[in-house]
């Protein structure tokens, strides 16, 4: 459905099991203060205080899927590394999140709050994009949203840039952009079906409702 929307250009595959057999931390998230900005980022943009149920594909070492936990009922993170999903147990030791090895189009069955897309939507080839997308669509709620955050600098081994990510989940029938944050970096967006802003579903429906009282 989504194929002929994407832009896709040839590149090496990326050998995720061994990067992690080669280190813990691999992008060296512990200490960057760009992974730990955008992860407080992510969850900024974010329309609601909780969220029923979550899925989360490459979840890596579980550092963005210990605050997804503080705020969701229910969590499915999922990576197709061994290495990683042990790593990320070992951080959330949450009852309310679910591990699980598997790829981006596994998503659950549905219906689903939020979606997280998170660095992984380059990586994915045109026909793993799109099954990814296909069944995003189909699985997320009435008034569900996904989260997207790319890197926006070049990356040698992805099948594309950050910012086409991004206008992939801009073309998906049915859903609109909610929210964006853009910087040199990185780029944070908010996507999924029409629904009131923050402001229209809290203080301003309640002006409105003391108005015609």
């Amino acid at each position: 459905m989504f194929r002929d929307r994407l832009v896709v250009f040839p590149a090496p595959a990326v050998d995720f099991t061994a990067l992690y057999g080669s280190s813990a931390d691999p992008w060296a998230v512990e200490g960057r203060w760009y992974e730990q900005r955008k992860f407080e980022l992510t969850m900024a943009v974010l329309p609601r205080r909780r969220f029923g149920r979550a899925f989360e594909p490459a979840c890596s070492t579980g550092w963005l899927t210990a605050r997804l936990a503080e705020r969701c009922d229910r969590l499915v993170a999922t990576d197709p590394v061994p290495a990683a999903l042990e790593a990320a147990r070992e951080r959330v030791r949450a009852g309310n999140v679910a591990f699980a090895e598997g790829s981006a189009s596994d998503v659950p069955e549905g219906p689903l709050d939020l979606v997280v897309l998170s660095e992984v939507g380059y990586y994915l080839s045109g026909a793993e994009l799109a099954a990814f997308l296909e069944r995003a669509r189909a699985e997320l709620a009435p008034d569900g949203v996904l989260v997207a955050a790319h890197w926006r600098h070049a990356i040698a081994e992805a099948h594309r840039t950050g910012d086409e990510v991004h206008r992939a989940l801009a073309a998906v029938p049915g859903w609109v952009r909610h929210a964006s944050y853009a910087d040199d970096d990185v780029l944070i967006e908010l996507f999924g079906p029409p629904a009131p802003s923050v402001a229209e579903a809290e203080f301003l429906a309640e002006e409105e409702d003391r108005r015609e009282r």
